[in-house]
């Protein structure tokens, strides 16, 4: 990722890391010239460099300010309040080069179908949740974990007595077979 930048930040790459390896060795695996280098090397810091090291500390401030909610329209809007006139595409680059990124919400996405024509059970315990003999009353529930590979169900069921998970189950979708495998757990380790 790093051969595809411009020439600049490969040097910068060159510089950090000359003395791990030796410069012509680091020059030829990141496709420029050692001349090309020590050229660049040379060469005074331009306005623009210096200038853009000075709007790199205000965008981290502002980004910090805002706990990294802003993104570069914001942070546009507050260089703005201080007499700064600068590009989105300018902020975009510069957070991008400080690893800066704003924290984006995820749109709401539902996960149950309420309007469903399945039969719903009764109401057996009439909210009386305390009981005093085990195995009695279960009660179950259904929650779901954000995962990298989707999201992973998970059915439950609890004894009401004990408080005491008595069985559950896991499955990448919400399916029927999840919460009677649940159930079913319940039944072979209590034996109610």
């Amino acid at each position: 990722r790093l051969l595809c930048q411009r020439a600049s930040l490969r040097f910068e790459f060159i510089h950090q890391h000359r003395g791990q390896f030796s410069i012509k060795a680091l020059c030829r695996c990141m496709s420029v010239s050692p001349s090309g280098y020590y050229d660049w090397r040379s060469r005074p810091v331009s306005k623009r460099a210096q200038k853009d090291e000075v709007l790199k500390a205000k965008i981290k401030k502002s980004h910090e300010a805002s706990h990294r909610n802003y993104g570069t329209r914001r942070i546009k809007d507050d260089l703005a309040d201080q007499d700064e006139q600068i590009s989105r595409r300018r902020i975009g680059r510069l957070m991008k080069e400080e690893g800066l990124s704003c924290k984006t919400k995820r749109k709401f996405k539902a996960t149950t179908d309420s309007k469903h024509n399945k039969p719903v059970a009764e109401n057996l315990l009439n909210r009386q949740f305390s009981w005093s003999q085990p195995d009695q009353a279960y009660v179950g529930d259904i929650t779901y974990i954000p995962t990298h590979e989707g999201w992973l169900y998970l059915a439950v069921f609890i004894d009401l007595c004990s408080r005491a998970v008595v069985g559950w189950s896991m499955s990448h979708r919400m399916t029927a077979s999840l919460v009677t495998d649940a159930l079913q757990m319940a039944i072979k380790s209590r034996k109610p």
